[in-house]
């Protein structure tokens, strides 16, 4: 099919590279991980040495890493794709969750050598990364959008927000929703278990009303169970409700929900339990004695 270029090989880079892979393109990835690098050759990722080699390999390169910081050194750092030695007319694709300012800093540096950029962050996991169902929404030209399209909807649903910087904000929104969500669903579970309800039976008896929804079925018997192995880590929650406070705070927005699941993580990240699964959560609300 093509060479694609893939930027950060964790938890959400195995399950999109694997998916790219499958889908019949060849892909050229970089971690600063090395083992990450090695180990996804196994599923036939060829290994690259930074992401300048990267963007020499492929025209097409998707950057998933860990915060802004890492976005911004894998594009414009020493070792980036700025130190490429021709990235004119080739594009890179954001789907990690990137601070709006850093966007467009990001946007304009490549911008300067000729090189397409859309910010295309994601929502749905590493599962959904796999399985080609994600949420992609994305933020950059119509010419640059109409060029990658066909490559991100191998990945899931792909839907054009607007200019540069559209999709990020789109991100936030997610994260509005996503995050107040589990601190929902952590008291609703300590609701039901106080009145002797039998919980893992609320996700059926519910799904076909309101409160149904993409996590209520998956979310709540993970904290039901208790099985905070990572699908998403607590770190990665606290980084991305900072980010939204302070985007919240650039505009005079008032976001009570948020701010009060900020504090949470910060509780949760505070207590040592920052590698967790986000549903941890659950785990500072205390259980009746039986329940």
């Amino acid at each position: 099919m093509s060479t694609v270029g893939f930027v950060g090989l964790g938890l959400m880079g195995e399950g999109f590279t694997r998916r790219l892979v499958e889908k019949g393109h060849q892909v050229v990835g970089f971690d600063i991980d090395a083992t990450k690098t090695r180990a996804a050759s196994v599923w036939g990722v060829t290994p690259a040495n930074s992401a300048a080699e990267v963007a020499e390999a492929a025209d097409r390169i998707l950057v998933c890493v860990i915060n802004t910081a890492a976005v911004e050194d894998a594009s414009t750092g020493p070792r980036g794709f700025i130190a490429a030695r021709d990235i004119a007319g080739k594009f890179c694709v954001d789907v990690s969750t990137t601070e709006l300012e850093a966007t467009a800093r990001v946007a304009a540096a490549l911008a300067l050598r000729g090189m397409n950029f859309v910010d295309a962050p994601v929502s749905g996991g590493p599962g959904a990364a796999k399985a080609g169902t994600l949420a992609i929404m994305a933020g950059g030209s119509d010419a640059a959008i109409a060029k990658i399209s066909p490559l991100m909807r191998d990945l899931g649903t792909f839907t054009h927000m607007g200019g540069v910087g559209t999709g990020q904000a789109t991100k936030l929104v997610n994260q509005t929703i996503v995050l107040a969500n589990y601190c929902v669903l952590a008291e609703a579970l300590r609701l039901a278990q106080a009145y002797g309800v039998d919980a893992a039976k609320i996700p059926e008896a519910l799904k076909s009303g309101f409160a149904g929804s993409n996590m209520l079925g998956p979310i709540f018997p993970q904290m039901l169970a208790e099985d905070f192995k990572p699908r998403g880590f607590a770190r990665q929650v606290l980084k991305d409700l900072e980010m939204l406070q302070a985007a919240a705070r650039e505009r005079h927005l008032a976001m009570p929900m948020a701010s009060q699941a900020l504090t949470l993580y910060r509780l949760l990240n505070a207590s040592g339990k920052s590698e967790l699964d986000a549903a941890s959560v659950v785990s500072l609300y205390p259980r009746e004695e039986g329940h």
